[in-house]
């Protein structure tokens, strides 16, 4: 069940801190946290990473809903000893869900995060990017069978 908690948490600063931007800034805004390294800029993105696909809100919608049912599918069959494993999913978990609301609700991801050197992102993108890095190390550091099995031949 915590797993599913971290998820709703996620969530809820996800939807908070856009609420607070798009309640604060207007579309395009920008301001600088630390000069030509970091700015908080309200931006909104109609497509995917890097804006690929844009204005293509059903099919993501559809994606969206598609992984957010995957992981939660997938998060049934972990076994409730791999806890990085549960918090990578629940950290994807809680970004999918963030970004699908935002797709539902406005027609595009808000986001807000500007590093200058990178396009601007949220917070949701950020549990994403953070959750497939621990699944992939949960996953390398894994073996590959059961404790005790050697292999024949």
């Amino acid at each position: 069940m915590r797993p599913f908690l971290l998820a709703a948490a996620v969530l809820i600063s996800d939807q908070l801190s856009k609420w607070a931007i798009q309640r604060t800034m207007e579309l395009g805004q920008s301001i600088p946290v630390v000069d030509n390294i970091f700015h908080i800029t309200y931006w909104r993105n109609p497509g995917a990473a890097f804006s690929l696909l844009p204005f293509r809100t059903t099919f993501f919608v559809i994606i969206g809903i598609l992984v957010v049912t995957v992981i939660i599918v997938f998060f049934r069959r972990v076994p409730a000893d791999r806890k990085l494993l549960q918090f990578a999913l629940a950290l994807q978990l809680g970004g999918a869900m963030g970004n699908l609301v935002d797709r539902v609700r406005i027609g595009s991801v808000v986001d807000f995060l500007d590093f200058r050197v990178w396009p601007v992102f949220n917070f949701a993108d950020s549990a994403i990017v953070v959750g497939v890095i621990l699944l992939s190390w949960d996953l390398l550091r894994t073996p590959d069978r059961p404790p005790g099995r050697t292999k024949v031949g």
